[in-house]
């Protein structure tokens, strides 16, 4: 069995994993969570809620976080290609609104991790819809939902398609300020 390999990031606590994915005539495999394999590289994040989403070709998620039951998240590809990016909302951070973006494919079996404090958001790549499943390391709780807007001018995010398709709820986020409510560490008493 082959070694995973981790590429850090400028962003603090960004890191996309290559495991090992295994062809033959049948396809590929690949395990998807190993939680002694990550915490050995330093993700010892305990997740507990599992996602999935299919979107066609065009489509544009995010970008997303929650306020106050903060989540990390390890996403990858079941099939098709994303162009994965995450934007620092930690206020005390020196990277604190800096961007990182990641392609990752079913083919390759990359996988990032974000951790807590960070806006997540795709859009798919190519042709084909993709299948996009990720691990949070919280649950999701309705309402404490936000976001920020996926063409906000102080973020410049250089998305490869430029009119993508959206929900209202996606297109209607507000563009990045300081002055946003921001994900928090704990959950609010």
């Amino acid at each position: 069995m082959g070694a995973m390999t981790i590429e850090t990031c400028p962003l603090e606590g960004v890191r996309l994993l290559r495991p090992p994915v295994f062809r033959d005539a049948r396809g590929i495999f690949k395990e998807l969570s190993r939680r002694d394999a990550y915490a050995a590289l330093g993700i010892d994040s305990d997740f507990v809620q599992v996602n999935s989403s299919v979107s066609s070709p065009g489509v544009l998620r995010g970008l997303h976080y929650q306020r106050c039951f903060v989540q990390s998240k390890l996403v990858a590809v079941a099939s098709g290609a994303i162009w994965d990016v995450v934007v620092d909302c930690r206020p005390a951070s020196p990277t604190f609104g800096k961007w990182s973006a990641f392609t990752l494919t079913a083919e390759g079996g990359e996988e990032l991790f974000v951790p807590k404090g960070f806006a997540h958001g795709f859009q798919v790549l190519g042709d084909a819809p993709a299948a996009v499943v990720y691990q949070c390391g919280d649950y999701y709780h309705p309402g404490d939902e936000g976001g920020v807007n996926w063409a906000s001018p102080a973020l410049a995010i250089p998305w490869p398609v430029r009119d993508p398709v959206l929900s209202d709820k996606d297109r209607n986020l507000p563009p990045f300020s300081p002055d946003l409510e921001f994900p928090r560490p704990e959950p609010a008493a």
